[in-house]
């Protein structure tokens, strides 16, 4: 029935795959789709069906057993991640106006965010380390060179 055009139903069962993929985001249909795409190219070297269901399957397992667990292991969010305002505790942020106990100016992460220190002034262009947030005000330290 599909005979000069069983690559273009491969293809187009790899289409599907990751369509469901896109809604479970958990890589198991992408890889599904990998070998999906296997059975295509066998299907465009005339490989027989038996032959295409081989190498669809081959290919989805290599896939599933080599490169899911790393794709999970780069995308999913560990549960103690810090996020938001947080995670820029610890961060390097270098003074743009004099940074005093009451007031000042630092650039953390690409943006200019109001500072306080609890310690002696410190001047622009030194680096700091946040060491807290209040609000939209980072309190900050001199940083520490690696070995004192």
């Amino acid at each position: 029935m599909f005979e000069g055009y069983a690559w273009m139903v491969w293809l187009g069962v790899a289409l599907v795959l990751v369509a469901v993929e896109a809604a479970t985001v958990d890589f198991m249909f992408l890889m599904l789709a990998g070998g999906a795409l296997g059975g295509s190219a066998a299907a465009a070297f005339g490989a027989p069906f038996l032959v295409q269901a081989v190498v669809a399957a081959i290919v989805a397992v290599v896939l599933l057993v080599t490169v899911r667990p790393w794709l999970k292991r780069r995308f999913t969010v560990e549960q103690h991640q810090r996020m938001g305002a947080e995670a820029n505790l610890g961060r390097s942020a270098y003074v743009l106006d004099r940074v005093t106990t009451s007031n000042g100016r630092v650039k953390l992460a690409g943006e200019t965010w109001s500072a306080r220190t609890s310690g002696d002034s410190i001047e622009p262009g030194e680096e700091v380390v946040v060491e807290a947030i209040e609000g939209a005000t980072v309190l900050v330290s001199r940083s520490r060179i690696l070995g004192s």
